[in-house]
């Protein structure tokens, strides 16, 4: 006997399950890109206000206690802009639409002495964007600029608890030259600054004294950077 067909009478055809559509990549925009786009120019400030304030609120490392103003956001954006302008900064905004998902900076040091060098001092991922990649994708641009630039060394410091940020400077290349015990300081709460750096100088004949230069140089620098749940970074 044959084995009996399965009994199929009931049985609805099936369509085939459509792929999940693509996630957006967010685009990376430089401060000349955010020129040319006079509408998101004009949210800028506002627009990163918003995800800044929102970040210090829930306790984000991005250098304020309390939520900074909209005035303050503005006119450290203008300064920011300013530098970018004249040579000495590199800003990185990530935008999805008309949407702004985060931003960041570094700025070249003012000292004589430590020109050559810049410090990634902000960070930041609106908190509903976490977990995409925004931070990576946004470090990874500013490093590239960095590079572009002739930068030769690049800072940051993270507090010490901020473990998933420091995970992603490390994975980007960034090595830890110090650390300075319970220094910052929340209302009574106190946390470790770490200090980051990456050496963009190409490899000469004696790798170990450029790395150990460049420590020295960033020892005695005056910017800060700090981070926060999804990377977020400021002064500490």
């Amino acid at each position: 006997m044959d084995p009996a067909a399965p009994d199929d009478t009931n049985t609805a055809p099936t369509e085939p399950t459509a792929p999940a559509p693509p996630t957006p990549t967010p685009a990376l925009l430089d401060a000349p890109a955010l020129a040319d786009a006079p509408r998101l120019a004009a949210d800028f400030p506002a627009a990163a206000h918003r995800i800044l304030a929102a970040l210090v609120r829930d306790g984000a490392a991005l250098g304020w206690v309390d939520p900074p103003g909209p005035a303050e956001v503005a006119a450290l954006l203008d300064d920011v802009l300013a530098a970018a302008r004249a040579g000495d900064a590199a800003l990185r905004a990530a935008y999805l639409g008309d949407r702004l998902l985060g931003l960041g900076y570094w700025l070249r040091y003012t000292r004589p002495t430590h020109r050559p060098h810049a410090d990634l001092e902000k960070l930041a991922v609106a908190a509903d964007a976490h977990g995409r990649g925004i931070g990576r994708a946004l470090t990874a641009a500013l490093v590239a600029d960095a590079r572009a630039a002739g930068i030769e060394v690049l800072t940051l410091d993270a507090r010490g608890d901020n473990g998933s940020a420091l995970r992603l400077y490390r994975s980007l290349g960034f090595t830890e030259y110090g650390r300075l015990p319970g220094f910052v300081a929340v209302g009574e709460r106190r946390y470790d600054k770490v200090f980051h750096m990456l050496d963009l100088r190409p490899p000469t004949g004696s790798p170990e004294k450029a790395p150990e230069s460049a420590r020295k140089d960033a020892s005695n620098s005056a910017p800060t950077s700090t981070s926060a749940g999804a990377p977020t970074t400021g002064p500490t």
